[in-house]
C-alpha cells in the first residue's frame, strides 16, 4: 500500500475539495417532498454555503459545473444522483438547507460535503483529530429535526408530511474511513470501525422512521478500490493486487464488508417496522456494473478508471494538483468519463448510476415506481 505520508496528503487535499412516483408503503400518494441526509455525494451546496471566504474554493467555481453551466456546490460538473431522482419524481432540484431565500416545498437536502456519519468526538474515542468538518449524520439530524418543527404546528403534521415523502439517510460513512486513513490507520484497524459507523447510521434511520417516514432509501458505500484517487495513492506493483475491473481487491473487499453489514442492519429494521417501505441502495454493485458496461453506457473504456479534471499519471490523478487549481485541466467530453475529480463521479455517470438504481435491480427491494415518460419508465 501507499506510503502514509502519501495517505496523509491523499486526504488532506481530498477533503478540502469535497466539495410523479408512487410509493410501496405508507399511503400509495405520490411522492410530495424529498429530504436527503449525507456527505459530498449528495450536497447541492451546504458546503460552499457554509465554508467561509476563501475556503473550499474549487467547488465554488468553474469548472465545477461545467456541465451545468455554473458553479453550484455540487462536488461534480453537473448533476447528482439524488438531482436525477428529484426529476424521475417530478420534483425541482432539493435546495441546500444552508441557502437563504429558496424553497423547500419539495424537499430539503441536509448533506454536507465532508461529513461523517459518526460525530466527531465520538471518532476513535474522541483521540483523533478531524481537521476538515465538525458536520455529522448527528447534526445533519438535528437540522432535519429543527426544520420540520419550524415548518409544522404539531407532531402529527409532521407524520403527515413525511408520510407522503421520501427520507435518504446517505450515502454517508465513507469519510469516517477516510479521515481513518488519513490518521495512518491500516485496512484492518480501518475495519474495526464499521460495526460503529453502521450503527450510527442505522440509529439516525431509526429516528425518521419513528418521526413517521414511511419510504426510507439507505445507501451503501463505493468501491473505494475503484476511484483513481485510491488507485494513486494505494497502487500497488503486484497484479493480484487488483481485481478483473482494475480495481485494488483489499480496499473493494473493505467496503463490501460494511456494505454487508449495512444491508443486515437494514433489513433487520423491516422487521422492526413492518408498516415502513425500507429499502437498501447498492451503490457497490452499481458501480461495477458501470464500469463493466462502461461502452455500451457511452463511456471511453480507456478511460473509466481516469479522472477527468485532473493533471498527469495513469489515472489523470496527482495528489499536488487537485481539479480546479492551476496546472489542472478538463477532459473535452466529461460525459465520456466515470470520475469527474478523481474522487467524485461526472453527471454522465451519476445518471447511469441512478438508472440502475432507481430504474434497475439495485434498490433493494423496489419500494418505488415511476409514471410512464416519453414510453420508458
Amino acid at each position: 500500500m501507499a506510503s502514509s505520508a502519501s495517505l496523509l496528503l491523499l486526504f488532506v487535499v481530498a477533503a478540502s475539495h469535497v466539495c410523479c412516483s408512487h410509493g410501496q408503503g405508507g399511503d400509495e400518494g405520490a411522492v410530495a417532498a424529498i429530504y436527503s441526509l449525507g456527505d459530498s455525494i449528495t450536497d447541492t451546496g451546504n458546503l460552499a454555503k457554509e465554508a467561509p471566504p476563501g475556503a473550499f474554493e474549487t467547488i465554488k467555481h468553474l469548472p465545477y459545473g461545467v456541465t451545468f453551466g455554473r458553479p453550484t456546490g455540487r462536488c461534480s460538473d453537473g448533476l447528482l444522483i439524488i438531482d436525477f431522482l428529484a426529476q424521475d419524481m417530478g420534483l425541482p432540484f432539493l435546495n441546500p438547507y444552508l441557502a437563504k431565500n429558496m424553497s423547500f416545498d419539495h424537499g430539503v437536502n441536509f448533506a454536507v460535503a465532508g461529513a461523517t456519519a459518526m460525530d466527531p468526538t465520538d471518532l476513535f474515542n474522541r483521540t483523533f483529530s478531524m481537521p476538515f468538518t465538525a458536520n455529522s449524520l448527528k447534526l445533519q439530524l438535528q437540522w432535519f429535526k429543527d426544520f420540520m418543527k419550524s415548518t409544522f404546528d404539531t407532531d402529527q403534521e409532521i407524520r403527515k408530511r413525511l408520510q407522503s415523502s421520501l427520507v435518504l439517510v446517505g450515502e454517508i460513512g465513507g469519510n469516517d474511513y477516510n479521515f481513518a486513513f488519513y490518521a495512518n490507520k491500516s485496512v484492518s484497524e480501518v475495519e474495526k470501525m464499521i460495526p460503529a459507523v453502521v450503527e450510527t447510521i442505522i440509529n439516525a434511520t431509526k429516528q425518521v422512521l419513528d418521526m413517521g417516514a414511511s419510504r426510507v432509501i439507505v445507501p451503501g458505500n463505493f468501491p473505494i478500490g475503484c476511484l483513481p484517487s485510491y488507485l494513486t495513492a494505494m497502487a500497488m506493483p503486484e497484479p493480484s493486487a487488483y481485481d478483473s475491473t482494475a480495481c485494488l481487491k483489499d480496499l473493494n473487499l473493505f467496503a463490501a464488508k460494511h456494505n454487508t453489514q449495512l444491508q443486515q442492519a437494514v433489513a433487520a429494521l423491516r422487521a422492526s417496522y413492518p408498516d415502513a417501505a425500507i429499502a437498501y441502495a447498492d451503490y457497490f454493485n452499481s458501480f461495477l456494473s458501470l464500469l463493466k458496461g462502461g461502452p455500451a453506457l457511452g463511456f471511453d473504456a480507456n478511460s473509466t478508471h481516469k479522472a477527468c479534471c485532473g493533471a498527469g499519471g495513469r489515472y489523470n490523478y496527482d495528489l499536488r494538483l487537485m481539479c480546479g487549481v492551476e496546472g489542472t485541466a478538463v477532459c473535452a467530453d466529461p460525459s465520456a468519463y466515470v470520475s469527474w475529480d478523481g474522487i467524485h463521479m461526472t453527471q454522465a455517470a451519476y445518471k447511469a448510476m441512478s438508472r440502475l438504481i432507481y430504474h434497475g435491480r439495485y434498490l433493494q427491494p423496489q419500494i418505488l415506481s415511476f409514471r410512464e415518460k416519453n414510453g420508458q419508465t
